[in-house]
C-alpha cells in the first residue's frame, strides 16, 4: 500500500485539484496531509475530502522535511510518497503500477523519482529546458553514479528504507530533498524513471525566475553537501 504524504501551508489554492486526482487511485492507499497550521481553508478542504490530517503543534516555523516526517510517522502503508501539494499524476492506476513494478524488478531498489514538468496549460518559455536539465541531473546521479537525486516534488521509497536513513533532516530549510535521497542511496540503489511524468505548477519558478531559483538550489545543494546546512535560513510560501 502506498502513503501519499503532502505537507501543506495555505495550499487551498491547489489542494483540492490533487486530491481529486488521488480519488483516481483504486488500489488501497491513504492520504496524509500534514500541515504547518494553515490559515486559510486547507485544512477543512482535506478532511472533506477524506484525507487524514496531522496538524503541526511547535511555536517555531516548521521546515517542509518536519512537516514530512510527522507525516510519515503517521503512515501504515509499505510505500510513501511524498509530494508537493501542487502536483497532479496522470492516469493514476497505470502510473503507479509503473511505479512499484520498479521495486518488483530490481529488490534492492529503496526509493525512484519520475521527470517533473509544468503543466501544459501553465507552461511559460524556458520551462521545457529547465525540466530537462533536472531531468539529466536526477538520470545521472541515480542511475548512472548512484549518488542519490530528487526534488520534493515526487519521491516514491520504501518505508522501511525511510525509517533505517532516519527521515528527512528537519533541521534543513531547503535542500532536504536532495539531502535525503543521497542518504537513502548508501543503503541500496535508488533510480530517476524517466518514462513516467508528473506535472506541477511552476509558480515558485514563474514568481522568482528560473535563472534565480536555480541559483539558489545549487547554493543551498552546495553548502548542504559540505557543511551540512542550507544557505537559506526560510523557504517562504509562494502561492
Amino acid at each position: 500500500m502506498i502513503s501519499f504524504i503532502i505537507p501543506t501551508l495555505n495550499e487551498s489554492s491547489v489542494i483540492r485539484k490533487l486530491l481529486d486526482n488521488l480519488r483516481h487511485y483504486s488500489a488501497p492507499h491513504e492520504v496524509i496531509i500534514s500541515d504547518g497550521r494553515s490559515t486559510d481553508g486547507t485544512i477543512d478542504i482535506a478532511r472533506e475530502s477524506g484525507a487524514s490530517v496531522v496538524v503541526y503543534e511547535g511555536t517555531a516555523r516548521q521546515t517542509i522535511g518536519d512537516g514530512r516526517n510527522l507525516g510519515a510517522a503517521q503512515a501504515r502503508g509499505d510505500f510513501l510518497l511524498f509530494m508537493d501539494s501542487d502536483v497532479t499524476v496522470p492516469d493514476p492506476d497505470m502510473f503507479f503500477a509503473s511505479a512499484l513494478q520498479e521495486f518488483t524488478r530490481d529488490p534492492k531498489l529503496v526509493g525512484i523519482t519520475v521527470r517533473i514538468s509544468v503543466s501544459p496549460e501553465l507552461a511559460q518559455r524556458g520551462d521545457g529546458f529547465l525540466t530537462w536539465f533536472i531531468s539529466t541531473v536526477n538520470y545521472l546521479q541515480n542511475n548512472i553514479l548512484g549518488v542519490g537525486a530528487a526534488s520534493g516534488e515526487f519521491q516514491l521509497v520504501r518505508a522501511d528504507a525511510f525509517k533505517k536513513a532516519g527521515g528527512y533532516n528537519a533541521s534543513l530549510a531547503a535542500g532536504e530533498d536532495y539531502e535525503f535521497f543521497r542518504r537513502l542511496s548508501k543503503l541500496g540503489h535508488t533510480r530517476y524513471v524517466g518514462d513516467l511524468t508528473v506535472y506541477h505548477t511552476g509558480r515558485r519558478a514563474h514568481k522568482t525566475g528560473w535563472f534565480r531559483l536555480w541559483m539558489t538550489w545549487n547554493i543551498n545543494a552546495i553548502k548542504v553537501f559540505f557543511l551540512g546546512s542550507s544557505a537559506s535560513r526560510e523557504w517562504k510560501e509562494v502561492r
